[in-house]
């Protein structure tokens, strides 16, 4: 900060002093004609750095203004959406929990849903479903019917995708309430 009667403020003030001296000894040199193109085109250029600094970046964000609160909306929409569903997905599956036999047997039940291309082990109170090239859709609606009937959710998903065959590989590791043993 530089402080009146600071040396450093008293070098810069002579030197804005000096400068401004130079400029009106050599505008008084000048024809009036000339002196007031010159204070013109001072002020154009004063008001074009005004202009560029200062007022298009606003005017540029007023403008988008609009365009940026739909896209928001829209994703403040999505976020809405996917935050009703997981905990309809939560009530849904810690509501009710139901026996250890019945959510092995729908386990069991919903693996055709994947056409074959899923084995399931019991290991504990966890369900372990190794699948080889298993189509997309027959995954998730396996993995809905699992959540929904067995009362089970994945706890664990090792999968890799081809994309030659468009099919999901690996192994999901089931768990929940309904399988421990009580």
């Amino acid at each position: 900060m530089i402080r009146p009667g600071n040396p450093a403020a008293s070098s810069a003030s002579s030197a804005w002093q000096a400068v401004t001296g130079r400029v009106q000894v050599s505008l008084a040199g000048l024809a009036p004609r000339e002196r007031l193109a010159v204070r013109l085109a001072l002020w154009l250029l004063a008001v074009a750095l005004l202009w560029w600094v200062a007022l298009a970046p606003a005017w540029r964000t007023l403008a988008q203004a609009p365009e940026r609160h739909a896209r928001l909306d829209v994703q403040l929409e999505e976020m809405n959406r996917l935050a009703a569903t997981a905990e309809l997905l939560r009530q849904q599956t810690s509501a009710q929990v139901i026996g250890r036999a019945a959510a092995l047997s729908a386990i069991e039940a919903s693996m055709g849903t994947l056409g074959g291309t899923g084995q399931m082990s019991v290991q504990g109170d966890r369900v372990s479903v190794s699948l080889l090239n298993t189509p997309p859709q027959a995954l998730s609606q396996w993995l809905t019917q699992v959540r929904l009937n067995a009362r089970v959710l994945p706890l664990e998903a090792q999968l890799s995708a081809s994309t030659a065959s468009q099919t999901w590989s690996g192994t999901v590791l089931l768990g929940g309430a309904s399988l421990s043993e009580n």
